[in-house]
């Protein structure tokens, strides 16, 4: 005889092959490198909005439907669960004839004709109500069904429930649910194609998102692609709502307008260091080679080269006011901001500049009130007044008058340095605080053209702005810094 548990004849089973989506080569590939469509923003957000919606509406219809179709149910199982109740009492009460009589009693006043009663003997043989016999598959006591019935001639649907009674009698409860039945029933159709047209709707929603979603992109790309091929005059167009994309895009816009004139600035710096700087390096140049062919002593050679070494001086104080400048639009000295108050500041440029106001027979006035609270860099708050007023005392004439005075407003602190001196053509004041320049009446002066450039910047940093006005005559400067009290808000 075989031995039926004896291996098979084949010394290797070929294994049957695995369907899982998830596995072999060309999954692991999707997973690694998902499609083009799958990590698309666009696509993503119109599936998050799609979703969302249609979740909604699930949750809605689910809500609908439990606070009708469920609420009729309950209250029919409620109402059942009653009755079963009674008639169990009335049986403790009188037993079997009480129990008949009840039932007869309640089918004739039942006006709305829903209620089923079914009295049964042990062998489930019917004694009283208004079903001819014992429906096949209720056998659990307590249970809850829902089964056809036929009653008065009709076939209906009603939900019992069984009792057992003692002596092996039967007892069955219920209501007719036809109508209900088909009442639930039409509200899940309505239901269910409510969803269908919520699902439509999701879908052309994530559509419609999706389109002005990868307009908005688009739009942002080809202005970037523009910019970055080297037209600096593109900017991301506004569709006039504004919308969050508006907002977007005006920020960037502020952005690529602070790109091109920075870019420009950097330009304009690169021409008047060529410019400027080439004459002194020169000149120290050429007093270096002349004294080198023409120094008689060593007196000479050594005046030759103190001058030359001034000039290489004046030089590094270019670059490094440049550098100045540059660190303080970087905006890395904001980490030193902190509460101060701008009265000691001003008395201490006050007393150390009215000295220098003295010796040319200039009056230094400050004017201001007891306390002007500020929150930023007190260095360079302190070295942005000083360049004004270091440009005040310059250009002011004999027996002159420099005011210099701080107010507050609002939200605002305004500082006023204000001379007598030539001042500056209207034309011109927009063009003073640029570096390196220098008007008509400053060729003549020491300086690099650099001192309002840092005013500005400085100004800027603190989130303020400098003002130029013509004084008549003179020029009066106007530096706007926010108060600590506005920061903070």
């Amino acid at each position: 005889m075989p031995d039926t548990c004896s291996a098979p004849t084949t010394s290797k089973a070929t294994p049957p092959r695995l369907l899982n989506p998830l596995a072999g080569p060309r999954a692991w590939r999707w997973f690694k490198r998902p499609p083009r469509w799958s990590r698309s923003a666009s696509i993503r957000f119109a599936f998050i909005y799609a979703m969302l919606l249609a979740l909604s509406a699930a949750a809605l219809a689910f809500f609908l439907w439990w606070e009708t179709a469920g609420l009729l149910d309950r209250q029919t199982e409620a109402a059942i669960r009653a009755d079963a109740q009674g008639l169990t009492e009335r049986w403790v009460e009188g037993g079997l004839p009480a129990l008949i009589l009840t039932v007869d009693d309640r089918l004739a006043q039942n006006v709305d004709d829903d209620a089923v009663y079914l009295v049964a003997n042990p062998a489930f043989q019917r004694l009283a109500g208004n079903l001819e016999r014992w429906p096949p598959g209720v056998d659990e006591a307590g249970g809850w069904y829902e089964l056809p019935v036929h009653r008065a001639g009709m076939h209906s649907l009603a939900m019992v429930q069984r009792v057992d009674l003692p002596g092996g009698f039967h007892l069955l409860v219920g209501r007719d649910v036809q109508a209900r039945a088909q009442l639930r029933s039409l509200l899940t159709g309505a239901l269910l194609w409510a969803l269908l047209v919520v699902a439509a709707m999701a879908t052309a929603g994530a559509l419609l998102v999706r389109s002005l979603f990868k307009r908005m992109l688009a739009n942002v790309s080809e202005t970037a692609t523009a910019i970055a091929a080297g037209d600096l005059t593109r900017r991301v167009r506004l569709s006039g709502r504004g919308d969050e994309f508006d907002q977007l895009a005006e920020t960037i816009n502020d952005m690529l307008d602070r790109i091109a004139r920075l870019m420009d600035g950097v330009r304009q710096v690169s021409n008047a260091i060529a410019h400027d700087l080439r004459t002194p390096i020169s000149r120290a140049r050429a007093r270096l080679e002349e004294a080198a062919l023409h120094a008689s002593n060593e007196e000479e050679l050594r005046a030759a080269a103190f001058r030359a070494t001034a000039d290489l001086d004046g030089i590094a104080a270019v670059f490094q006011a440049l550098l100045r400048i540059a660190e303080i639009e970087a905006g890395s000295r904001r980490s030193a901001f902190a509460p101060i108050d701008l009265v000691p500041i001003l008395a201490d440029l006050t007393e150390l500049y009215g000295v220098v106001a003295e010796e040319r027979g200039l009056q230094l006035v400050l004017q201001g009130p007891a306390q002007v609270p500020l929150h930023g860099d007190r260095e360079l708050i302190q070295q942005a007044i000083a360049n004004l007023l270091d440009n005040a005392i310059k250009f002011s004439p004999q027996a002159g008058r420099v005011l210099l005075r701080a107010g507050m407003s609002d939200r605002m602190v305004e500082i006023v340095v204000a001379d007598q001196g030539p001042g500056i053509p209207p034309e011109d004041l927009a063009r003073a605080p640029e570096r390196f320049y220098r008007g008509e009446a400053a060729r003549n002066t020491p300086g690099s053209g650099l001192g309002l450039a840092l005013v500005q910047a400085v100004a800027q940093l603190h989130n303020g702005a400098l003002r130029l006005e013509d004084a008549k005559p003179g020029l009066r400067a106007v530096l706007l810094l926010p108060r600590a009290e506005a920061l903070r808000v």
